[in-house]
């Protein structure tokens, strides 16, 4: 998994690497980029911090985990955040987190794009993905970039399913 390079169509030029294994220091970046309402978002209720635990978790890098991280170019913070988590042999969680200030230019799909690349390479065929059912951009970002095949309602989330193959 290699550091690329990627000019989103409407947004600005990103710098795309893997998260390093216990990398918690990203991780504690791109949350703290993230606004009361992006955070809700993301976590799917009200997330003032991250426990050490969570903050373990998200920077857990092995087999069965993978994540990326995105630079903007001129800014040295990460501007996102992709986490896959295989959870069988063709199939994986997704998830992402895009800085407030970086919104709604691109970078979510550019990023998503790069992860499901890997998450093919890596075998994987289907992908799932939790949001807040009031989440309309997870799910426009994941039929941007994926063939949904369900939606389900599990209380005050959405749970997506979509091939990648």
């Amino acid at each position: 998994m290699l550091t690329r390079t990627l000019k989103p169509r409407r947004g600005p030029r990103l710098t795309v690497r893997p998260l390093e294994r216990g990398d918690v220091e990203t991780v504690k970046s791109v949350f703290a980029r993230l606004g009361e309402a992006s955070r809700r978002a993301r976590f799917n209720g009200p997330k003032p911090c991250l426990s050490d635990a969570e903050l373990e978790q998200l920077a857990r890098i092995d087999a069965s985990h993978h994540a990326l991280v995105a630079y903007v170019d001129g800014d040295q913070q990460p501007a996102a955040i992709a986490r896959l988590v295989r959870t069988g042999r063709a199939t994986a969680e997704l998830a992402f987190a895009v800085a407030d200030c970086y919104q709604h230019r691109g970078i979510g799909s550019a990023l998503a794009g790069e992860l499901l690349a890997d998450a093919r390479a890596a075998g994987i065929t289907v992908v799932t993905a939790l949001a807040g059912a009031d989440n309309r951009a997870a799910l426009a970002l994941m039929r941007r970039c994926a063939t949904v095949l369900d939606l389900r309602l599990e209380g005050p989330e959405i749970a997506i399913r979509a091939a990648i193959a």
